[in-house]
């Protein structure tokens, strides 16, 4: 049977395919990481705003920009507010889901740093 010889050129190319395609994946892993974290990041942010709203008791939640912030933050707030309903007028919801949010960024964060 005859041996195979192949140019020098395609070698070195293998070695840069395969390199590209190690570096991409890590990078595409990294850029899914920074995106979630800013989106966690985001999020928390826009519930801390809830919460200061919340102290004004005369706000029209119905009124833009208010309802828009309300529609983004009670579909998750909704989820922790399911475990522990507001008790006496405080609603602990918001802290419960800023420390799940929190909890969510270490994971990334560890999960990053384990690779």
């Amino acid at each position: 049977m005859p041996m195979m010889h192949f140019p020098s050129c395609v070698a070195p190319l293998a070695g840069v395919v395969v390199h590209f395609s190690v570096f991409s994946m890590d990078a595409s892993i990294s850029l899914l990481a920074n995106t979630i974290l800013q989106f966690v990041n985001i999020y928390t942010l826009v519930i801390f705003v809830r919460i200061l709203l919340s102290w004004f008791p005369n706000i029209d939640w119905f009124s833009q920009p208010f309802a828009t912030v309300s529609q983004l933050t009670d579909p998750y707030l909704n989820l922790f507010r399911s475990i522990i309903p507001p008790l006496g007028g405080l609603d602990f919801s918001p802290m419960l889901a800023i420390i799940a949010l929190n909890l969510l960024s270490q994971l990334v964060n560890s999960a990053v740093m384990a690779l």
